[in-house]
């Protein structure tokens, strides 16, 4: 195939600030929008394509993946992939809107995207993609009619067994399988405590700052946020009490403050589950990159510490495989086994088994625990090359927090920088930042942006990424 200037992909631009598998979706959904592609017109193979722009034949098939999505194209077999029949020849071509400088991020939280610098992305490029398609074909080849029905609202047993057994070994947590429940995400686990634990009015403190998803789901569900700030040591336990000393519950990533990194210290540990025993009160443990720790062992999980019920221990699958999996767990307290259960039944439909099958061969056969181990290993290098190249590209204009572990970095600004129009700007350029003022309530602090640095593969990349993000300076 010859690419000329009547080709529905015209030869891509290297200085661009997109990607290259956005300039090709841009330029196949553009030539749709012109009439160039018609309804039922084959596009290009991306094998063909791939080789004819010198590109990774993965490149392609990532935008491809989007048009799929998306309803422009539809894929036909042997005879290829076509313009979807009946598609309207002209459509708008979307582009992402900036940030405005007072509101929150118009991109939301995790876009379906892969940026340099994008929170939330393991390394995608390490990833056993060959064993996981060897395990999804044989897991296809077994199917059962039986394993085609609708699955358990609970989870697949097996993967709530591996679930619990591995975090016996890994974070000290003894439960029983019964008491492992899977989800879909994070999201989905605090839609299920609040059904379950929580009633509109209720006060819940929250980390200052936090995740702020978790604030709009709780507001969404009319339950008052209560905004405890972080220290060195992690949530302040004291101060929570002194604001809100009869809340229902309290939201913590102790092993991992999300996003300041700091660790909840062990004197505060015991305030807060002693705060909870008497008050009655629940504690949701955000385990979400526990694993993730370079100075140490990671710390043992706070509901290892639960002698009282109080403690529900929410995991995911998205750190430690990837997002598109949609699986998370949650570990809930025996005595609320059948609560959960019954809520469960009333308002769950249950993630897909075919993928909760996978990701249990994953597990027993060995692949997850040389994962983590290779991803630790892994993020502990690129961690440090990734900050060595942006203090080389940026010198004085940030200063980058050490971190004991987790998946992102903090650069704090210096001088008179606002982290929100900083963001904004680096989003416009291709670029992925999150402003840690979004994720503040109330408290005015040093201006920061959260930079990912696991799919930053080597210092000269992470060099070249922060001499774009000095221009922007």
């Amino acid at each position: 195939m010859t690419i000329d200037k009547t080709s529905p992909v015209p030869p891509l631009d290297p200085a661009a600030a997109e990607p290259y598998y956005r300039q090709i979706y841009d330029r196949l959904r553009n030539a749709m929008a012109s009439g160039l592609l018609k309804p039922g017109d084959r596009i290009p193979a991306a094998r063909a394509l791939a080789k004819e722009l010198g590109l990774a034949r993965g490149t392609v098939e990532v935008a491809y993946s989007l048009l799929a999505a998306e309803g422009y194209t539809q894929t036909r077999g042997p005879a290829g992939t076509i313009v979807t029949p009946g598609l309207k020849p002209r459509m708008p071509v979307a582009r992402p809107a900036p940030v405005p400088e007072g509101g929150h991020a118009a991109m939301s939280f995790r876009p379906d995207s892969i940026r340099p610098f994008q929170m939330g992305l393991p390394a995608l490029d390490a990833f056993p993609r060959k064993i996981w398609a060897r395990l999804g074909a044989r897991c296809v080849r077994a199917m059962q009619p039986l394993d085609m029905t609708h699955p358990t609202v609970y989870g697949a047993p097996m993967l709530r067994a591996e679930i619990a057994a591995y975090l016996q070994v890994s974070r000290g947590i003894n439960c029983a399988p019964s008491q492992v429940f899977v989800t879909s995400g994070y999201r989905h686990t605090m839609e299920l405590i609040g059904l379950a634990l929580l009633k509109a009015g209720d006060r819940v403190w929250l980390e200052d700052p936090g995740y702020p998803p978790t604030r709009e789901l709780l507001g969404h569900m009319q339950i008052e946020s209560v905004a405890v700030p972080v220290d060195a040591q992690g949530l302040d336990v004291a101060q929570g009490i002194r604001l809100a000393p009869k809340a229902r519950a309290a939201v913590v990533t102790p092993a991992h403050q999300s996003p300041l990194c700091v660790s909840l210290s062990l004197p505060r540990r015991a305030a807060l589950l002693d705060w909870a025993a008497r008050n009655k009160a629940w504690i949701v443990e955000d385990d979400y990159d526990g694993e993730y720790r370079y100075v140490s062992r990671p710390l043992p999980a706070l509901k290892s510490l639960d002698r009282d019920g109080r403690v529900l221990y929410a995991g995911t699958f998205s750190k430690v495989l990837f997002p598109s999996v949609r699986l998370a767990y949650l570990v809930v307290p025996p005595a609320q086994v059948e609560r959960f259960e019954q809520i469960l039944h009333a308002f769950v439909g249950g993630s897909p088994a075919l993928t909760q099958a996978i990701v249990t061969a994953f597990i027993t056969e060995g692949h997850f625990a040389r994962h983590i181990q290779r991803m630790r290993k892994l993020y502990a290098e690129r961690r440090a090359a990734t900050t060595a190249g942006l203090e080389s590209a940026l010198g004085k204009h940030v200063r980058i927090d050490p971190q004991p572990g987790g998946m992102h970095l903090i650069l704090r600004l210096q001088g008179r920088q606002s982290d929100r129009a900083l963001a904004a700007r680096m989003r416009e350029d291709g670029l992925y930042a999150e402003a840690l003022s979004h994720w503040t309530t109330g408290r005015k602090g040093t201006p920061a942006i959260l930079l990912n640095f696991t799919n930053v593969a080597s210092q000269a990349e992470a060099e070249t990424l922060g001499r774009r993000i000095a221009r922007l300076l």
